[in-house]
């Protein structure tokens, strides 16, 4: 069923990530290139309260933007996600950060939208309930999971994690919605036996003592793997390719330093309207791979693997290629 996916991930062959503390002058633009004149303007759309995008707000914070002679603003989107999309695509935003594993079946109806930059992996985890003995994967068959909605990217990781194990996600599991602050709320009274959510909420309930972590985005064969993503619209990118790299490697650049101070990503989240302490989220974004944000080959392969991987759970359509869907939504603006 994963045909595609199984022969690809043995293969590393063209694969290239960005190393931190690598300079990036050998893939990106070169100094003739970088921005002259006064700061380039751009406007990013995303989510201010979701803790997998804290690399723009260190990037502004920090003037790590500044230093790359971008001026930033963000637009806080709360809509759908084919509504964010479409605002990139139009030029209501330039660019935006989000989960690749939210974005992918928008983009396969075909917005001008282009990813750039995988920008850290490990935000999505999937919680039993103690006191119904959920602990495994296998406890989980006949029972209900809780999530935000059916679009989101936990259903959809997790619905790929149960199939590649055995377990049919729509046959052998119930996803029953509930509003996102309420999941825990609903295994506490038994109306669900387990919940699948992006952080911070899953990782603050975790320690509360009442639920078991059963497994995340990092687990298994999916330990390098990235789900948060940069996005940027496709006429900027083809039009100015060295804003698009400026803003490519201030994002990297920022999530580097999350890796490096997490503290400090801690207090400017929470400084945007974050939840949780200081040192919880400093924790939670320990447990993130930050320091690994993959670019070019190894990037497009990934985005080919989880198209796939969603082709075999009926989220994408099984009509879509997915090398030639890679191929469309990523660009590679560093090399």
């Amino acid at each position: 069923m994963f045909g595609a996916a199984r022969a690809l991930t043995a293969s590393g062959t063209g694969s290239l990530s960005y190393i931190p503390g690598e300079p990036f002058i050998c893939r990106a633009a070169t100094n003739s290139e970088e921005l002259q004149g006064p700061p380039r303007q751009l406007k990013i759309a995303w989510n201010a309260n979701a803790a997998c995008t804290v690399a723009a707000a260190v990037a502004k914070e920090r003037g790590i933007f500044a230093k790359h002679n971008l001026d930033v603003d963000f637009v806080n989107f709360g809509g759908s996600t084919d509504q964010l999309l479409e605002a990139i695509a139009t030029g209501k935003a330039d660019a935006g950060l989000g989960l690749a594993l939210r974005w992918l079946k928008p983009l396969e109806q075909g917005f001008d939208v282009r990813i750039t930059a995988g920008v850290h992996g490990g935000c999505i985890r999937l919680l039993g309930s103690k006191a119904a003995n959920i602990d495994s994967l296998e406890s989980l068959r006949g029972k209900a999971i809780a999530i935000s909605d059916q679009a989101s990217p936990a259903k959809n990781f997790f619905s790929i994690y149960l199939a590649k194990k055995g377990i049919d996600p729509a046959q052998e599991v119930e996803w029953r919605q509930y509003p996102a602050n309420l999941l825990a709320l609903a295994v506490d009274k038994g109306e669900v036996q387990a919940l699948a959510e992006i952080d911070p909420l899953p990782y603050l309930w975790l320690k509360e003592g009442k639920l078991n972590e059963i497994a995340t985005n990092l687990t298994g064969e999916f330990a390098d793997r990235t789900c948060c993503v940069l996005a940027i619209r496709g006429s900027l990118a083809r039009s100015e390719m060295p804003v698009a790299a400026a803003l490519t490697r201030s994002i990297l650049e920022a999530a580097d330093r999350v890796a490096n101070d997490p503290a400090d990503a801690a207090a400017i989240y929470s400084g945007y309207g974050g939840r949780g302490s200081l040192e919880d989220l400093a924790t939670m974004y320990r447990s993130h791979t930050h320091h690994r944000h993959p670019v070019g080959a190894e990037l497009k392969k990934q985005l080919l693997l989880y198209t796939d991987e969603l082709r075999a759970v009926n989220v994408i359509k099984r009509s879509t290629d997915p090398a030639k869907f890679a191929d469309r939504i990523y660009l590679d603006v560093l090399s």
